[in-house]
């Protein structure tokens, strides 16, 4: 019997490690970071030494990049595997960045392994394996949709040796602190196909033409989600990164396992949620009898439990396909719609249950849907994955009579 959800002995280890770190280590630090009772956060040189001790600590134990090769310093985990660990790690806020595997650079990371000459592997790769720089990846513009690449205005033209870049980009994460962007910009005007007019380049920064005009503030504040005006910037030939057209290419080719890790982080988060839900109905007195005891709030628990589960299998089997080099499109599509959406209901049910007390900062319930309201048209909105999910459906009955290959093409 080829199926099997359960994990070798070595990988159960892995997975309690990672557990017991971000509960004895990381939460206490992060509770310390934040202002614990005192409720003034650490600022400056204090917390910028607490966050790389953490770092070095997770290095030292050897919990340390688990989605890259072990030639890169990694645990060279596939994604069934990195599944556990994102899962367990997200459950504290600084988690997936202690052990490094944190968006964009995870992402970044996969793309650099693929893409990257041995040369920018050397120069850009290395390091951010290290944890000594930071990425963003810039594709998303505010006049045109982000989730159509194929009508991006940000624009590149040859002169020499170099290229020149003019345009306008925002909700670049990460920007504020990177080291260095993946930039993907228009190079061919008449391309064959829509998909063939970009191309991607490695932006060295701070650089002159790249212009921080802001970071947006949003509605869980402002993190570093920047908007950046590009003018007359300048980029050697020997920057592009994958070859010219391949910019459309090379982004999807990120999208797809980088929005399943993100499927990961929320499942931690939605399981947070439902614990929280739980542990308040079985403390709370209310009319006569416990939370826990009253069909209304049960049958949350029951909703949530059940979206949480279809969640976990769904994540499981687009990470199956990936580690097993199938088409994951399809699967990872359905799988960060589902996700999300479950996200976002899990985490409202568990603040109803909890009431005032939920609505408020006092528990990191009201953060917590804040941050999963974005997940929703992150890497791609509900209804462009709805409308690839009927298309694939469609297509799939018109070729073989069955809708089976769009549901996962599963043995049963």
């Amino acid at each position: 019997m080829a199926i099997d959800f359960s994990l070798t002995p070595e990988l159960e280890e892995i997975r309690l490690r990672i557990r017991t770190f971000v509960d004895d280590v990381i939460k206490p630090a992060e509770a310390k970071l934040e202002g614990g009772e005192s409720g003034e956060p650490l600022e400056g040189k204090e917390r910028t030494e607490i966050l790389i001790q953490l770092r070095k600590q997770a290095h030292k134990e050897g919990i340390w990049l688990p989605h890259m090769p072990e030639e890169w310093g990694g645990m060279g985990l596939g994604h069934v595997e990195l599944a556990m660990v994102q899962a367990e790690a997200a459950k504290s806020y600084y988690g997936p960045w202690v052990f490094n595997c944190q968006a964009p650079d995870e992402g970044n990371m996969h793309t650099l392994l693929h893409w990257a000459t041995p040369e920018q592997a050397e120069k850009y790769l290395k390091p951010l394996c290290h944890g000594t720089t930071w990425s963003c990846f810039a594709m998303t513009e505010p006049e045109v949709a982000g989730s159509d690449p194929t009508l991006i205005q940000t624009s590149a033209y040859e002169d020499g040796d170099e290229w020149v870049i003019n345009g306008h980009k925002w909700f670049i994460s990460n920007a504020h602190r990177a080291n260095f962007a993946i930039l993907v910009c228009r190079t061919e005007e008449n391309p064959d196909i829509p998909q063939a007019a970009n191309s991607a380049f490695i932006i060295d920064l701070p650089t002159e033409g790249w212009n921080e005009i802001r970071q947006i503030e949003t509605m869980h504040g402002g993190t570093g989600h920047s908007e950046i005006i590009i003018e007359d910037l300048r980029v050697h030939k020997d920057q592009m990164l994958g070859g010219r057209g391949q910019g459309h290419l090379l982004g999807q080719y990120r999208l797809g396992p980088a929005r399943l890790a993100h499927c990961m982080r929320w499942i931690a988060q939605a399981e947070m949620a439902l614990d929280m839900m739980v542990d308040r109905s079985l403390n709370r007195f209310s009319h006569g009898s416990l939370l826990a005891e009253k069909q209304g709030i049960q049958w949350m628990i029951a909703d949530s439990a059940m979206e949480l589960y279809q969640a976990k299998l769904m994540v499981l089997h687009a990470a199956h396909k990936i580690d097993r080099k199938e088409d994951f499109k399809a699967e990872v599509s359905m799988a960060k719609h589902f996700v999300a959406n479950m996200l976002g209901r899990v985490i409202d049910r568990s603040i109803q249950v909890h009431g005032a007390l939920g609505y408020s900062t006092d528990t990191p319930l009201a953060h917590m849907y804040q941050h999963a309201r974005w997940a929703r048209f992150a890497d791609g909105a509900d209804e462009v994955h709805q409308m690839r999910i009927a298309q694939r459906t469609i297509a799939a009955y018109t070729d073989e009579g069955s809708t089976r290959r769009a549901t996962g093409n599963l043995p049963i």
